[in-house]
């Protein structure tokens, strides 16, 4: 892969599948270069984007992770996807009233997206909304018994205790 990119130091792809293989082996580090120089070649290549800002969410670096994967967004706001991805990135920064947003618009984008409602349930408990949260785990045991069950756990060991069981 490498080869590749010595090869044609100007082919944005070439530097986007060297940077998917070096995140493939969890290699991050190499593959943040590897995307931000397919970035430099081509802005562009959407798809960088979304593995650059992949890269830095493996990596733990959400506030690294965070501009990336809101440029992905800006560039298809109705993605679903892309604004579930950005409302896991919010969740990790604690910033649970912009995943929550982004999570309303995934789901608002899609069909039904039971794990948005599911993270979107887990930020109102986190936020002490327990009304909000359980609205969304009576939803889910029609649809998705896994994430009900789950939702079920954080509603019995993660309630803030000012919220109330």
């Amino acid at each position: 892969m490498q080869q590749t990119v010595w090869k044609n130091p100007e082919d944005a792809r070439g530097y986007l599948n060297l940077g998917k293989e070096y995140a493939r082996q969890e290699r991050y580090d190499d593959a943040i270069q590897a995307y931000r120089r397919a970035i430099d070649i081509e802005p562009g290549l959407d798809e960088a984007y979304s593995a650059l800002g992949a890269a830095f969410f493996d990596k733990k670096e959400f506030t690294s992770a965070l501009p990336w994967m809101q440029k992905r967004v800006a560039i298809a706001p109705d993605d679903s996807l892309r604004q579930f991805d950005l409302g896991n990135v919010y969740f990790q920064l604690s910033r649970y009233g912009d995943a929550i947003a982004s999570y309303q618009t995934a789901i608002d984008n899609s069909y039904s997206f039971p794990e948005a409602r599911y993270s979107m349930a887990v930020c109102y408990i986190k936020m002490g909304k327990i009304d909000e949260a359980r609205k969304i785990h009576k939803w889910l045991q029609t649809k998705n018994n896994y994430l009900a069950v789950s939702l079920e756990r954080h509603l019995q060991n993660d309630v803030p205790d000012k919220a109330g069981k």
